[in-house]
C-alpha cells in the first residue's frame, strides 16, 4: 500500500509531529516524574558567592573540576579542606597563598597522591580571589555559617609577601599537622 503525502492547507505550514512536540515532551517528562512520590527533584541550594564561581569556572575547573571534585592524577578535590582551613587563621592565610602563588609538589588529599603544579592567580586582584576563594569554602565545601567570610584585605596581605609554590606546600603541611588532618 502507498502512502500518500500530506494535503498542503493554505496559509498552513506542515511541520512533522514530533518535531514540533519535541520541546514540549522533555517539560511533560520532568513534570511527571517530579509529581511521583519519591521522585521530587531538590532544588539545589543558591549560589552565595556568584563572581566567584563565575571566575573559579574561568581559572580552575578546568584543573579541579567544575563542581570542585578534582581531577585524577591531574588535581585535587576543594571540597575537602578548604572549609576547615578558612575557620582557622593560618588555614585562611594557605588559601591566600595558594592562589596567589600556586603550589607543586606532592601533597595527599583524601588518601590520593596528587604532583601538580598549580600555577599561581597572582594577576587577578584580590576581590576577585577573595571571590573565588569564598565560592570554594561556602558553595563546595559548604563551611559552617560560623566561619566569617575571607576578606580582600586578606589576599592583599598575603600578596605583600610573596612565596614560591614550594613554600606553600610546606606551609600547608604544617597546617595539615596542627589540624590533625
Amino acid at each position: 500500500m502507498r502512502r500518500r503525502p500530506p494535503r498542503a492547507v493554505p496559509g498552513v505550514t506542515a511541520t512533522p509531529l514530533l518535531k514540533s512536540a519535541a520541546p514540549v515532551i522533555p517539560a511533560a517528562l520532568a513534570l511527571a516524574l517530579t509529581s511521583l512520590p519519591g521522585f521530587a527533584a531538590a532544588d539545589p541550594a543558591p549560589v552565595r558567592y556568584p563572581a566567584g564561581a563565575t571566575a573559579f569556572q574561568a581559572n580552575c575547573a578546568v584543573c579541579h573540576g567544575a563542581k570542585g571534585a578534582g581531577t585524577p592524577s591531574l588535581a585535587p578535590p576543594v571540597t575537602s579542606y578548604p572549609a576547615r582551613y578558612a575557620a582557622n587563621d593560618e588555614g585562611r592565610k594557605q588559601l591566600a597563598m595558594t592562589v596567589l602563588n600556586g603550589m607543586f609538589g606532592g601533597i595527599e588529599v583524601e588518601q590520593k597522591h596528587f604532583d601538580f603544579k598549580m600555577p599561581e592567580f597572582i594577576q587577578l586582584d584580590d576581590a576577585t580571589l577573595a571571590g573565588v576563594l569564598n565560592f570554594v569554602v561556602f558553595d563546595l565545601d559548604h563551611a559552617a555559617d560560623d566561619v566569617k567570610p575571607i576578606a580582600a584585605e586578606e589576599i592583599a596581605a598575603e600578596r605583600a609577601h610573596p612565596v614560591d609554590g614550594a613554600a606553600v606546600r610546606e606551609h600547608r603541611s604544617k597546617l595539615l599537622a596542627t589540624l590533625g588532618l
